[in-house]
């Protein structure tokens, strides 16, 4: 027997907590703590491209 829920509900439930996972997505990236100055700059061309690209 299936669950009745309200859709329109779910529907934007379901985009606030994906909207919450990309936050934390790119959290890790913010609060990289390398070592080389290298690393973290690729790291930063790295997040500038998905954000071009979306």
């Amino acid at each position: 027997m299936p669950i009745e829920y309200c859709k329109a509900l779910y529907e934007t439930r379901r985009k606030i907590e994906n909207l919450f996972a990309k936050f934390e997505d790119w959290r890790r990236i913010a609060t990289r703590d390398d070592r080389c100055a290298h690393t973290f700059r690729s790291a930063i061309y790295l997040a500038a491209t998905v954000i071009f690209w979306l």
